[in-house]
């Protein structure tokens, strides 16, 4: 028995709570991943996972042991880690989870600088707007726009978005350039953001002097992907709401115009976040800085200041 890769097949299945999903993140048969949690079971002398048709529950004494495999995995983790320092190359796989704007304007756009710096490793995107669950999903960390409520995982702040407010020329020209929020529950045709978390239109926003309207009126669309969000207004559908980054070539020829400036709401926080219980390798700490250092400034755009 290869004890080394039974823990981690082991580990995995508990952070998993499937041996099916367990065995895809390990790129391994499942047939596979069975036969090493049996055998580590066996050389243990002790059953670490209950299993039934249904779920797979872990035993007091896999329990036990899973926070001691875990340890001695991250030591392993982090002796490799310090000969890749000691050579100066960050090595090995990152996946990364990102919404689909944000990948498309931002990141992509950004990470042939990384993948330059860091030749030696290789990078996995999981593009969309749901929310992933970073340990069964197996994710090195999550790159999302706007509040945290999961205490579980630590988040570091990259950024702040300027969200605007939107609208074709034709699409204005027909039901008219609202002057304030409200004028928007008045005959306008909004676009709204759907979340994938809870299946709510997030409110229009607006700030203005301190002062902070929430709009929230029946949508005539609901999109719960940012890419078709934006398609939605470039279409002529209505008025959305979008960061700047993701229009900002669509500002710059016209295709959208910028309403309601002078209310734009607060700036939108970005956070890169990680599940706390996870060593944090060298490959992940260095896409943290290089994200952080280059970031702020992507996000933040430019077309929608001019003129």
């Amino acid at each position: 028995m290869d004890q080394l890769l039974a823990m981690r097949a082991f580990a995995r299945v508990v952070e998993t709570g499937s041996f099916t999903r367990a065995a895809d993140s390990l790129d391994m048969p499942n047939a596979t991943m069975s036969k090493l949690v049996q055998d580590l079971e066996a050389h243990l002398g002790t059953r670490l996972l209950q299993r039934t048709t249904r779920r797979v529950t872990v035993t007091p004494e896999g329990q036990d042991y899973y926070a001691k495999a875990t340890r001695v995995l991250r030591d392993i983790e982090d002796i490799d880690t310090s000969f890749n320092l000691a050579r100066g190359k960050p090595r090995g796989h990152l996946r990364i989870d990102v919404g689909g704007s944000t990948a498309k304007d931002v990141l992509i756009p950004l990470l042939p600088d990384f993948l330059g710096r860091y030749p030696d490793i290789r990078v996995d995107l999981g593009v969309s707007d749901r929310a992933v669950d970073l340990i069964g999903d197996n994710v090195d960390c999550v790159i999302r726009g706007g509040p945290l409520d999961n205490s579980s995982l630590v988040a570091r702040h990259i950024g702040d978005a300027v969200l605007i407010t939107c609208a074709t020329p034709a699409y204005l020209k027909q039901f008219g350039v609202p002057a304030y929020p409200d004028e928007l529950k008045n005959g306008h045709r909004l676009v709204s953001y759907v979340s994938t978390q809870n299946g709510r239109a997030m409110p229009f926003r607006f700030q203005r002097d301190g002062e902070r309207i929430d709009i929230k009126v029946e949508h005539r669309v609901g999109v719960n992907e940012s890419n078709a969000h934006l398609a939605a207004a470039v279409a002529g559908i209505g008025i959305v709401q979008t960061f700047t980054y993701a229009c900002e070539a669509a500002l710059r020829d016209g295709t959208l115009v910028e309403i309601l400036k002078k209310w734009r709401p607060a700036p939108y926080p970005f956070h890169i976040v990680y599940p706390q219980s996870r060593y944090v390798t060298q490959r992940l700490r260095v896409f943290i800085e290089w994200l952080a250092d280059c970031f702020p400034a992507k996000v933040r755009g430019g077309a929608a200041d001019r003129g």
